[in-house]
C-alpha cells in the first residue's frame, strides 16, 4: 500500500534523511567548539608521530653529533623541515627557527619534572618513543646525574603560529641530551596545512566529499526526478489540452497533492471535451435546422421575383443575398461542428499529395496564374482526403480573398526527418497583427474588426481548417512572413516517413 503523504511532509522527511546522512558526515569537521586544532592533531597525528619515532629511535642509536644528518634526512624524505628543540626554546639540532610562544608553550610537558634526590626509572634501557626511561649508557651521553627523575609523558600538539602563520607539529615523546637532563622534542614545521601529505593528504578527503555528494544526488535523484516528470507530463498535457486535444491524460497514480493535481486536470478535460463536443452538437444541429427554412425562403424569394415588378425586384435581391449569406453561414457552421465532431476516431487513408493539391486548385481557383504549386510527386500522407481538401480549400480562398493581385501565392510540400509533411500555403498580402496569430484559428475571430463580411468573411474558415487538420492528427501552423504576406502550414503525417524531399 502507497504511503500517502502531502507534499510538504514528504519533502521535510526526505530533507531530514538528508541533513542527518550529512550531519554524520560533517559532525568531526565541528568539534571541541569549532576549533580545528584538536580535530586536526587526531587526522594528522598518528601519521606524523610514526616518522617521528621512526626518527627518535634513529637519533637514540646515534651520537648527538650526527643529530643534525638524521633530522636532514628526514627532511629530504618527506619534504617538511624537522628540528629537535628543548622545552625552553633552544634549537638543539636543525633548521634555525624561531619557535612562536604558542609552540612553546606545548613543549613543556605537564607535571612535575625531575627533582633533586630523586633517581630515575628503569636505569637507562634503551627504547623508542615515551616508553624512554632514562639516558642511555653509552653513545656518547654518559651515566644520569644523582637526583635525576624521569619526565612525565610528553603528548603531542599541533598548532598554527608564527609570522608569517606555519603548522607546528610537536610530536610526542622526548630525546635526552648529552648531559641525560635536559629532554628535547622533536617539531616538525611546515608552510601549508598538508605538510607535504606527512600533516594532511587531501586525497582522502576528496574522495569522501564526492562519495558524500554522490551519495546526496543518488538520494535525492528519485524523489526530485519524480516530481519533475509529473510536473512536466503536467505541462506537455495541459499544453495539448489548450490546443483543444481533451483526450490527453495525466497519470494520477501519485498519493500527494500532486497526484491529486493530476486528476483534477483529467477531470477538467473529461468536462471541457464534453462542453465542446456538445457545442458543436449544438450549433450543427441549429445549422441543420436552419437549413430547411432558408431553404424554403430563397424558394419563395425565387416566387416573388418573377411576380415583382421592376423596382421591387431590387428590394427581392437584397433579401435574396441576405438569404444566401445566411446560407454560407449555415453551411461553415455545419462543416465545423461535423469536422470536431469526428475526432481521433477518424481512420487514417493513404493520401496523394499532388492530385490532392490539384483538385483543390481546379476547384477553388479555376484559370487562376497567381496560384502556383511545386509538390514534389510521389509525396503522400495520412488523414481523410475530404478533410484535408476542405482545409487546403479553405486556406485557398482565405489567400485569394485577403493578397488577390498583391502577388503570387504558393503551395509547397517537404517531408522531414521527423516522420512529419509541411503542406505550406503562402501569400504575398499584408498578413496579421503580431498579436492576433495566437488566435487564428478561434471561431468566430476575425484580426482586423474594420472588415466588412464580404472582405472578412465570418470568422469561421481557419477554425474550420484547424479542426479539420486535427481530425487528421495533424496541426496549424500560421506565422507573418519574412518580408510580407501569410504563411500557413498543414503539418501531417507522412505515409512513408523515411522519404524526404
Amino acid at each position: 500500500m502507497t504511503l500517502r503523504l502531502p507534499l510538504f511532509g514528504r519533502i521535510l522527511v526526505w530533507l531530514a534523511l538528508n541533513l542527518i546522512l550529512l550531519a554524520g558526515a560533517i559532525g568531526v569537521l565541528f568539534v571541541a567548539e569549532f576549533r580545528i586544532e584538536p580535530l586536526l592533531l587526531g587526522l594528522v597525528g598518528e601519521r606524523a608521530q610514526r616518522a617521528a619515532d621512526a626518527l627518535m629511535a634513529e637519533m637514540r642509536d646515534r651520537d648527538p653529533t650526527e643529530w643534525r644528518d638524521a633530522l636532514a634526512r628526514f627532511t629530504a624524505v618527506y619534504s617538511v623541515p624537522a628540528m629537535l628543540v628543548r622545552e625552553d626554546g633552544q634549537v638543539m639540532a636543525g633548521p634555525a627557527m624561531t619557535v612562536p610562544g604558542e609552540v612553546l608553550a606545548k613543549l613543556r610537558p605537564s607535571g612535575a619534572g625531575p627533582g633533586p634526590g630523586e633517581p630515575p626509572r628503569g636505569g637507562g634501557r634503551r627504547g623508542p618513543g615515551p616508553e624512554f626511561d632514562g639516558p642511555p649508557d653509552a653513545g656518547g651521553f654518559g651515566p644520569p646525574p644523582e637526583g635525576f627523575r624521569r619526565p612525565p609523558p610528553a603528548p603531542r600538539a599541533f598548532v598554527r603560529a608564527g609570522a608569517p602563520a606555519r603548522y607546528w607539529l610537536v610530536a610526542g615523546g622526548l630525546v635526552f641530551g648529552p648531559d641525560g637532563r635536559r629532554p628535547s622534542r622533536v617539531v616538525l614545521v611546515s608552510d601549508s596545512l598538508s605538510g607535504s601529505g606527512l600533516f594532511l593528504d587531501i586525497r582522502p578527503w576528496l574522495w569522501a566529499g564526492s562519495g558524500v555528494l554522490l551519495l546526496s544526488v543518488l538520494w535525492w535523484l528519485p524523489f526530485v526526478g519524480g516530481i519533475t516528470r509529473s510536473i512536466s507530463q503536467m505541462s506537455r498535457v495541459t499544453e495539448r489540452i489548450a490546443e483543444g486535444q481533451f483526450d490527453a491524460t495525466v497519470t494520477d497514480d501519485r498519493g500527494d497533492e500532486i497526484g491529486r493535481l493530476g486528476g483534477a486536470i483529467n477531470r477538467m478535460a473529461s468536462r471541457l471535451e464534453g462542453y465542446v463536443n456538445g457545442q458543436k452538437r449544438f450549433l450543427g444541429d441549429i445549422a441543420h435546422e436552419l437549413c430547411s427554412p432558408l431553404a424554403r425562403m430563397e424558394m419563395a424569394l425565387g416566387v416573388l421575383e418573377q411576380r415583382a415588378d421592376a423596382r421591387q425586384r431590387d428590394y427581392v435581391e437584397d433579401v435574396r443575398e441576405e438569404v444566401r449569406h445566411m446560407s454560407g453561414l449555415v453551411n461553415e457552421l455545419l462543416q465545423f461542428s461535423k469536422a470536431g465532431l469526428k475526432g481521433k476516431e477518424l481512420p487514417l487513408r493513404t493520401i496523394p499529395l499532388p492530385e490532392l493539391v490539384a483538385r483543390v486548385i481546379d476547384r477553388e481557383a479555376p484559370g487562376e496564374e497567381s496560384v502556383r504549386s511545386a509538390i514534389p510527386g510521389g509525396l503522400r500522407v495520412l488523414g481523410e482526403p475530404e478533410l484535408l481538401a476542405r482545409a487546403l480549400g479553405n486556406l485557398l480562398r482565405n489567400a485569394l480573398r485577403h493578397a488577390a493581385g498583391t502577388g503570387p501565392i504558393d503551395i509547397t510540400a517537404v517531408a522531414d526527418a521527423a516522420g512529419e509533411v509541411r503542406l505550406v500555403v503562402t501569400d504575398s498580402g499584408p498578413g496579421v497583427p503580431p498579436e492576433a496569430l495566437g488566435r487564428l484559428g478561434e471561431p468566430f475571430f476575425r484580426p482586423d474588426l474594420a472588415r466588412s463580411r464580404e472582405t472578412g468573411g465570418t470568422g469561421l474558415g481557419l477554425a474550420i481548417v484547424k479542426t479539420c487538420v486535427e481530425a487528421c492528427q495533424g496541426r496549424l501552423e500560421i506565422r507573418n512572413g519574412a518580408g510580407r504576406g501569410l504563411v500557413a502550414t498543414l503539418v501531417l503525417k507522412s505515409a512513408d516517413p523515411s522519404a524526404k524531399a
